[in-house]
């Protein structure tokens, strides 16, 4: 036989990880709230039986305001589920079992799970499992899905309910005699619906409470053409409570302390805390991490010591991918000469497609291979939530959301991974000001050239140099941050007017990092995944600009020919037509912009790697570079269209070419009119 089965809870309860262990799957899982953004499944096998598992969006409740949130409350309100596994934190039972009470309204083939025993136990918190079963009527296990412990018992809880071995009596939550009759009245209407085991009363009861999202999805969900029988069956229960002196506007309210204070005496009766300091130690660390005075300097100084740590170990693994990739290209020219390749046709192959190739992989791989383990260890760690605590200040008074400053942060690693962790955030409208302001954050493709220019021009080669470039790079990095709140402010009082929405963001427990499986999964989910989208995008776009570089007209390159062309406007905000050019040429793949303009310098018409960054200083001052240059070329790559793969994401995730294309426009004009701004200033008052 084959059973469906759905897996539900709050975020950060271990949810994903359950789901992982069970299934055998890698499910991306994180210590942050609103990680699980999609909807994953996985199979796996019990005693001859096949069971399809469903990993839901984390949620608190089923009042739906997220898109996420509307995954799970769909799945489990209209979905045919033949199990529904809702897992629990044991360390903050009360808070988990308000989910699990609205549940237990809807269906009752239900099974608690209240994993993290162990962090349970560090904390000296005990839970009566058995006394649990009885308070809710369901089954409930305890485990602990990290170290599998517990999980056998899981599984035979899950056959036993999907095949009816198991009689339940979930516990519901009892309104008013009013409110109960009016449930009963609307659930029978219900019924010819659907052909589901779902009781309907959370429906019920949320029609009654004048629930307008439950409302209108409802009637769009079910198709549900005879609104009026439903609508008369609400309206006479409103006026039955009306009649008894409660007031409309305190409804609400009342349904929803009732499963509080019902939450809250099941979590009382079955759960001992031997040790009422237990998060005492958790307190200390926040009291330092998300203070006023301390909190933004200690990020900041994170901040530091992550991109320093980047820096200075990716040199030397680029170094020997540069020259494991060179070492490659004559042995590939022999090939195709021996297969009896044109000789134009074999160098824009190998001196074009190859060797950009190269290039990418040899700039982004090692970056991304420190930068996302160990932004990852802050994840799994629970201080990612503590940094948008530090910013959601900052971001409120843009009218913006504070989870806009982890989807920033995702957007050092890849941009285009940023705009798709915007999906945590839950209005609409803050959801797209985070999307086009994300490309403010330089992501790892723009740090090569960005650290190139500040070493050249700025700091010097010298051995105690390191740690002054990375005061630097930050420096460049609080002003793309600053763009993106002031654009962020420009944004919610033009295009897009609001007042900034309330959230819910948990704190989850600090955590010792699980540092193999970090490694591993950081390198798998995102390191290989940015690499592949890069590289699908540098190929094609190598062969391009080695045909530009290669084809002439009146004995000019075409690369040539467009440089010229953009020369008077480069000039004008400090750069010049080559340089332009290159971010131009660069849209596929921003790692490629500085050979280029390498290669149009040297008018080589192949794209060159300079293994000496004093060799390539002299170039580019030969070429007319200034210290105005360098500071324009500096701005410009943080202020920029974004990549070909961030704005596919864009295109993707909001599904409208206008905000796609407002996306490419906002940071291309901001980065035009300061550099401008920069030029202007600099040839008034500098030069």
């Amino acid at each position: 036989m084959k059973y469906n089965v759905a897996l539900i809870g709050n975020p950060n309860v271990g949810k994903s990880t359950v789901f992982n262990a069970l299934t055998g799957m890698h499910q991306h899982t994180g210590n942050w709230p609103g990680k699980t953004v999609s909807l994953a499944s996985g199979m796996f096998k019990y005693n001859n039986n096949t069971y399809e598992m469903y990993d839901l969006p984390g949620t608190y409740s089923l009042i739906a305001h997220s898109e996420e949130e509307r995954v799970a409350r769909d799945a489990i309100m209209y979905d045919k589920h033949d199990v529904t596994i809702v897992v629990c934190d044991a360390t903050c039972l009360e808070r988990n079992l308000n989910l699990v009470l609205q549940i237990l309204e809807i269906t009752k083939d239900v099974i608690v799970c209240v994993n993290l025993l162990d962090e349970a136990k560090k904390k000296h918190i005990e839970i009566d499992l058995e006394l649990l079963s009885k308070k809710l009527g369901v089954p409930v296990v305890g485990c602990t899905a990290r170290s599998k412990q517990g999980l056998d018992q899981l599984l035979e809880k899950i056959e036993k309910v999907a095949t009816k071995q198991i009689k339940e009596t979930p516990t519901k939550v009892r309104y008013n005699r009013i409110i109960e009759e009016g449930i009963k009245e609307i659930v029978e209407a219900l019924k010819p619906l659907n052909n589901t085991k779902i009781e309907n009363r959370f429906i019920a009861i949320k029609l009654i409470d004048d629930d307008e999202i439950i409302r209108k999805d409802l009637y769009k969900y079910l198709k549900i053409s005879n609104k009026k029988k439903l609508e008369r069956l609400v309206s006479k229960t409103r006026v039955k409570l009306l009649d008894s002196d409660i007031k409309l506007d305190e409804l609400k309210d009342e349904i929803v302390k009732k499963i509080v204070l019902k939450a809250e005496e099941i979590a009382s009766s079955t759960t001992t805390y031997k040790d009422s300091n237990y998060q005492k130690r958790t307190t200390k660390i926040d009291r330092f991490l998300t203070n006023k005075l301390t909190g933004i300097p200690v990020m900041l100084l994170l901040l530091i010591v992550v991109f320093y740590i980047t820096i200075i170990g990716a040199n030397y693994p680029s170094d020997l991918l540069f020259s494991m990739f060179n070492s490659f290209e004559g042995p590939l020219i022999s090939f195709f000469n021996f297969l009896h390749f044109p000789t134009f046709l074999t160098d824009a192959l190998v001196l074009g497609a190859y060797k950009t190739l190269g290039w990418v992989v040899s700039v982004m791989l090692p970056p991304m291979a420190i930068f996302f383990p160990m932004f990852t260890i802050l994840e799994d760690s629970g201080y990612l939530p503590r940094i948008a605590f530090n910013l959601d200040r900052c971001f409120k008074k843009c009218n913006a959301c504070g989870k806009q400053a982890l989807t920033m942060c995702m957007g050092f690693g890849c941009n285009a991974v940023g705009v798709s962790g915007c999906r945590i955030i839950d209005s609409k409208r803050e959801r797209l000001i985070a999307i086009l302001t994300n490309n403010f954050v330089p992501c790892n493709g723009r740090f090569p050239a960005i650290i190139s220019i500040i070493t050249m021009f700025f700091v010097g080669f010298s051995t105690g140099a390191s740690l002054l470039k990375v005061f630097f790079l930050t420096a460049v990095i609080l002003l793309g941050i600053f763009t993106t709140l002031f654009v962020s402010n420009i944004l919610s009082r033009t295009l897009l007017k609001g007042e900034p929405s309330s959230f819910t963001l948990e704190l989850p427990p600090y955590r010792k990092p699980q540092y193999l499986k970090v490694i591993i999964r950081s390198i798998m989910d995102r390191t290989l995944r940015v690499l592949l989208r890069a590289i699908v995008v540098a190929l094609p776009t190598g062969l391009v600009i080695y045909l530009f570089a290669n084809v002439n007209i009146e004995g000019t390159s075409i690369l040539l020919h467009l440089s010229n062309f953009l020369d008077p406007f480069a000039t004008i905000i400090g750069l010049d037509g080559v340089i332009l050019l290159a971010f131009i040429l660069g849209f596929p793949a921003n790692e490629i912009v500085v050979p280029i303009i390498i290669m149009s310098y040297l008018s080589t018409g192949v794209m060159t790697d300079f293994t000496s960054l004093v060799d390539l200083k002299q170039l580019l001052v030969d070429n007319g570079w200034t210290t105005l240059t360098a500071i324009c070329t500096i701005l410009f790559s943080l202020m920029h269209w974004p990549c070909s793969t961030t704005c596919l994401t864009i295109k993707k995730e909001t599904g409208s070419l206008k905000w796609t294309l407002l996306s490419i426009l906002i940071p291309t004009i901001c980065g035009i009119t300061l550099c401008f701004i920069t030029a202007t200033i600099f040839r008034l008052f500098i030069i």
